[in-house]
């Protein structure tokens, strides 16, 4: 019997503030054509004010509203706060990227660490033979990339911001594997590290970024970054102009949504180079 859900019209969307850049609407439309889906996945601008309204209204469940959908900046930590069931990677992060409705009652996760280690996967396999990592940034994006990391079983995460109060705050949260630093010691926490992750906005849009050396790394180790506007940022560039394999961040938006679209519309969809090659061809027009 075939499965009704692909002869109906699933509703999903993208909630944010603002969200017209938002290339999540390309991802889902691309699998719900591949998959011959009968649905939508729209962007939908909320204000914070409205937002507590708006998961109300995804809460009555009536004909034609949303079976769930992503939530990104600024609403992340509201829709953990107001969701029924957050999952234990939301309760630890305090954010929440997906949401959807389950008998009657909104469940949240939170998959931008699974998208982090399913790009490093792809791109890099076996990138987690490592015993050290480098994060560079104690901002609200690290805190999926150090829980991803310590999950996946890194045995020392060491965590440098401008603020090292920040980097001590998210140390604590995360666990004894977690160690934070002031910017200044970045030198010497590379030391035989094998994978070095920039979670800032350094170099994002084409801005320049510090020059650093990247020669205390280990053999064959990795440098990613999780901006991808530019697709190679400052820092990837610098990694490579030293001889250090790179892996850009774009594959963590496009597998973070799997998910998300497995739990809204049955299918679990593959991240191939076809889709790539679509969000780089929008990128490269704005």
């Amino acid at each position: 019997m075939a499965d009704s859900r692909e002869t109906l019209t699933i509703n999903a969307f993208v909630v944010g503030y603002p969200i017209k850049h938002s290339r999540s609407p390309i991802i889902h439309s691309y699998w719900l054509r591949k998959f011959g889906i009968a649905g939508s996945y729209k962007a939908v601008e909320i204000s914070p004010d409205d937002f507590a309204n708006f998961i109300a209204t995804l809460k009555q469940g009536r004909p034609g509203t949303a079976v769930g959908g992503n939530v990104t900046i600024p609403h992340k930590e509201a829709a953990y706060r107001l969701a029924d069931r957050p999952d234990a990677l939301v309760e630890e992060l305090g954010a929440a990227n997906t949401v959807w409705m389950e008998e009657g009652e909104l469940h949240a996760t939170n998959t931008d660490g699974y998208g982090f280690v399913s790009n490093l996967d792809e791109r890099r396999p076996g990138w987690d033979r490592t015993e050290r990592a480098v994060v560079l940034g104690a901002g609200g994006a690290s805190r999926a990339v150090i829980q991803s990391l310590r999950d996946r079983g890194i045995a020392e995460i060491h965590v440098l911001n401008r603020t090292v109060e920040r980097a001590r705050e998210l140390a604590d949260r995360f666990g004894p594997r977690v160690f934070a630093h002031p910017q200044a010691a970045l030198h010497e926490v590379m030391q035989g590290a094998g994978l070095f992750v920039n979670t800032t906005s350094l170099g994002m849009d084409g801005t320049e970024a510090p020059h650093i050396d990247f020669s205390p790394l280990a053999d064959q180790a990795i440098v990613t970054d999780i901006v991808y506007v530019p697709l190679k940022t400052p820092i990837l560039k610098m990694a490579e102009e030293q001889g250090i394999a790179t892996v850009d961040g774009l594959g963590m938006l496009l597998h973070q949504a799997k998910p998300g679209f497995k739990r809204w519309f049955g299918k679990m969809p593959e991240v191939d180079e076809a889709l790539r090659s679509l969000i780089i061809e929008d990128m490269e027009k704005h």
